[in-house]
């Protein structure tokens, strides 16, 4: 694919989430973070020069290695994968915008004790497991409001931002559009949070008109 033939599929994305956004309501704002877990740094800067700042990276060490290998450019580095204990400290020299997944309150209190060490903040979301599925990270939707203000209480360096999820995996798009509108309403009731994270290359449309105002793409946006 030429550089000319990239961006013409870019703006075609663009314009698929633009549709979306107006079936909100005009006012509606939708960013794209560009899951490039499976790419290398010359599809990142690919990507780039055609417009795109937001990246994500699902692994701590690919989030290290691509940060390194990409520093000449001033790329807003989002974590959206499930983060372990043990990957704290590399995740935190990266200086991540924004980290999406945290998914238990040892984790935040992890993250808060290390902040707290090294004099810093860091924006987060909370996931919320809206499917209900085994398979998800997250908290349930009936202990997400509660675990969401103990965290922002107790972990002060953890400045929260909003909710992220991963809608259903399954072909029923009135299942899926269910463990949208779920996270969506979570969020309506969220202290002063701004993100509703949720949606990806196969569902970012029904998402958005579900309320999301940041989504996921990954294989859509690096065609192989």
């Amino acid at each position: 694919m030429t550089s000319l033939e990239y961006k013409l599929h870019f703006d075609r994305i663009v314009e698929r989430i633009e549709k979306a956004r107006l079936r909100v309501n005009d006012h509606h704002i939708v960013k794209i973070v560009a899951a490039s877990k499976y790419v290398d740094s010359e599809a990142i800067r690919a990507l780039y020069a055609i417009g795109q700042r937001a990246f994500g990276e699902n692994k701590v060490q690919d989030l290290v290695a691509k940060t390194e290998a990409l520093d000449d450019l001033p790329i807003e580095w989002h974590f959206i994968g499930t983060l372990q204990k043990n990957k704290i400290n590399h995740l935190l020299s990266c200086n991540p915008h924004l980290l999406h997944s945290i998914d238990s309150i040892e984790l935040a209190h992890a993250l808060n004790e290390r902040l707290e060490r090294d004099g810093k903040t860091l924006r987060a979301l909370v996931q919320v497991n809206s499917a209900r599925e085994e398979s998800k990270s997250g908290f349930t939707p009936e202990e997400f409001s509660d675990k969401y203000a103990q965290i922002a209480q107790e972990c002060p360096r953890l400045h929260l931002q909003g909710i992220m999820s991963i809608g259903a995996y399954v072909d029923d798009p009135a299942v899926i559009r269910k463990s949208f509108e779920t996270t969506r309403h979570l969020f309506e009731t969220l202290p002063n949070a701004t993100v509703c994270s949720m949606g990806m290359s196969g569902d970012f449309e029904l998402a958005i008109e579900c309320g999301s105002n940041m989504v996921r793409l990954g294989s859509l946006l690096f065609p192989r």
